[in-house]
């Protein structure tokens, strides 16, 4: 079992914040730092100083952080082109020496596409874009040195493209995940090194998961190739104490997020992740971290719970 920190900087924080997370990640031992790509806050946070961009925050850690994987829950298809969003991403992937994960889904905040003049089609068109932009991307990055690439979908057409840079690793981990039923594992099926699933019940995981073996074996391929992964909102304190006080700097309830989340002592979080992996077989855990000026929460989940997994 895996534990991976997992970010959501647009609630605000700076570069700077972000790269005191990475570091304190990395000097824990955790095996990646994630974040989201949104432009615009959720909720009652004001999202001070304002949004920051993934592919130029992990451009700044590739070189600020040595050893900690980087990649996103997930990147936005709506956000940007692929074959220019291939270009970043390789780019950042041979900076940081090869330590890039590439999240990707379809888009679905429609407050932040108004905000900042990006358009938001319907769900349909979202998710044949989001389709054809993983069949462009990997298609780039995996066409032979020297070689050309070109596609001609619904939505992009690219013609005899170099196909460059390429990124540092032979194949960047490509993450998948959400809950829907048929596209998601069948793309899913065909594409992803990693499924995630965000924020659902073990009973929602378990259909899922198996949505996405079945979605394998229809298409020939071993579903263990695929790893499973969550990413649930972590509240631990070695006191009941603690755990109140984090809940509150979040603007959580206890109960809630025990019930939700990962929450609690590191024996109570232990055995939840235990009751995960049992019912799930997951491998991974994003610990959705929210208060990113509570570098001592990282450290101690890293001394305290993650021994036990």
């Amino acid at each position: 079992m895996e534990l991976r920190i997992f970010t959501e900087p647009q609630q605000g924080a700076s570069y700077d914040d972000l790269l005191r997370v990475a570091r304190t990640a990395e000097d824990a031992g955790y095996g990646a730092f994630f974040r989201s790509d949104h432009y615009l806050k959720m909720g009652s946070a004001d999202g001070l100083p304002g949004p920051t961009d993934p592919w130029i925050t992990f451009a700044g850690l590739a070189r600020d952080t040595s050893t900690i994987r980087l990649g996103t829950l997930m990147t936005a298809a709506t956000f940007r082109h692929p074959g220019p969003l291939a270009i970043s991403v390789a780019q950042v992937d041979q900076m940081s020496g090869g330590r890039v994960e590439f999240g990707i889904g379809a888009g679905w905040y429609e407050a932040e596409h108004t905000a900042y003049g990006l358009p938001f089609p319907s769900l349909g068109e979202r998710f044949e874009r989001y389709e054809e932009q993983v069949a462009i991307i990997t298609g780039l990055w995996e066409t032979p040195l020297g070689g050309t690439f070109s596609f001609e979908g619904k939505h992009y057409t690219l013609t005899d493209s170099p196909a460059l840079p390429k990124p540092a690793q032979e194949r960047i981990p490509l993450l998948i995940g959400g809950m829907g039923a048929k596209r998601t594992p069948a793309l899913a099926a065909s594409y992803a090194t990693e499924f995630n699933l965000p924020f659902v019940g073990i009973d929602a995981a378990v259909e899922q998961f198996a949505r996405v073996d079945t979605a394998c074996e229809e298409t020939g391929r071993d579903p263990k190739e695929i790893i499973r992964s969550v990413a649930l909102v972590a509240c631990v304190g070695r006191t009941d104490a603690d755990v109140a006080r984090r809940a509150a700097a979040i603007g959580r309830e206890v109960g809630e997020l025990k019930e939700n989340g990962l929450a609690g002592t590191p024996a109570e979080v232990v055995d939840r992740i235990g009751a995960w992996r049992d019912a799930t077989g997951v491998q991974r855990v994003y610990l959705q971290t929210l208060d990113l000026a509570d570098l001592d929460h990282i450290t101690e989940i890293a001394s305290d719970v993650a021994p036990q997994l």
